[in-house]
């Protein structure tokens, strides 16, 4: 039987909505009608157990996040990355609790990989109430802390690509202290999906103690040789903020949201809402700092919500900066963002 996502199924669509209204209030129903029109071409089309085994597992997996994450909307969330193996009398351990710490006490609330090293220090200063833990099944190393074991906000995942969702769809900013392989593959997800614009804008901060090159060292390279045979361009940088101390990578964050507060695409066009507006002088200093990243015959300007935006009602009384934005370097629209906090 060939089965197509159009409702041209006939009997198999009708008991699908059946179904569906058979389960109650289904939220978005026409989407969910959509997955399990998936599920069921993928039955049909693939004989391998271990592919169903996976999508199955993945959709698990990804649902369940949303149920943990989705009790937390309107709590901004920082991820923080780093070593399971960093010893508790290492400077950068103090650094990490101290960053938990101050972090809970600025209202945001942490998501960690919830295993040792940093991850726990991190916890441990943000405590287990403002505490995520989003670890992994794996034969070693990566046991929860302490401090998110038996929280029903620790979520153990089978699938790294999962985890990553996690991590990234719900932070706010992302901050990376040294670590090892995970923590450099954290580090170039993050940059790659800004870089991309697959991911919107946020923070990016490395953290180094006092008169470390860690992370020093890595922009070298990209500076020596990625930007060096034209591999990356100088405006990605933009993109990554580097510190040596937890007061610094806060101040970072909270400029960062000092008046921007989220963005949308609108029918090509990008639409910044902000906390508090900017002026018309604002915004034709912008139009000339900018029009490298604005469409021929584009322009900046302010507006009130867009219609498309009705199904966004907490977000009404939002002002907005509309860019006509040609969707390729974001680290030069990572720089707008800045300049309008900075107004």
């Amino acid at each position: 039987m060939d089965i197509h996502f159009p409702r041209i199924n006939g009997p198999l669509d009708a008991a699908i909505d059946n179904l569906l209204s058979m389960a109650g209030e289904v939220h978005h129903p026409e989407i969910v009608r959509e997955m399990i029109i998936a599920a069921l071409k993928a039955g049909l089309e693939d004989d391998e157990k271990a592919d169903l085994k996976l999508m199955n597992s993945t959709l698990k997996e990804m649902r369940f996040t949303s149920k943990i994450f989705g009790n937390y909307s309107t709590k901004k969330k920082i991820t923080v990355f780093g070593s399971a193996r960093t010893d508790p009398a290492e400077r950068v351990y103090g650094m990490a609790r101290q960053l938990g710490k101050e972090l809970a006490l600025a209202g945001y609330m942490v998501i960690t990989g919830g295993g040792a090293g940093i991850m726990q220090a991190v916890n441990e200063g943000a405590g287990p109430e403002n505490s995520f833990g989003v670890n992994i099944r794996l034969p070693f190393e990566q046991r929860p802390n302490p401090v998110v074991e038996g929280n029903p906000r620790l979520i153990t995942y089978k699938y790294f690509f999962n985890r990553k969702v996690a991590f990234l769809k719900e932070a706010h900013a992302v901050v990376l202290f040294p670590g090892g392989f995970g923590t450099l593959d954290e580090a170039m997800e993050t940059l790659t999906l800004l870089q991309t614009g697959k991911r919107d804008p946020l923070p990016l901060i490395l953290v180094d103690e006092p008169g470390g090159e860690y992370w020093t060292r890595w922009l070298r390279f990209f500076m020596e040789e990625l930007l060096a045979q034209n591999y990356i361009n100088i405006t990605d940088f933009n993109l990554i903020e580097r510190v040596d101390s937890v007061e610094e990578a806060i101040s970072k964050i909270d400029l960062f949201y000092r008046r921007y507060h989220s963005l949308r695409y609108v029918e090509g066009k990008l639409v910044i809402r902000l906390t508090s507006a900017v002026g018309q002088d604002k915004v034709d200093e912008l139009a000339e700092l900018f029009p490298d990243i604005i469409e021929p015959e584009g322009r900046i300007y302010l507006s009130s919500p867009l219609p498309e935006e009705a199904d966004e009602p907490e977000l009404s009384a939002l002002p907005r900066l509309v860019v006509d934005f040609i969707r390729k370097d974001f680290g030069r629209l990572r720089a707008l963002i800045d300049a309008v906090n900075c107004a």
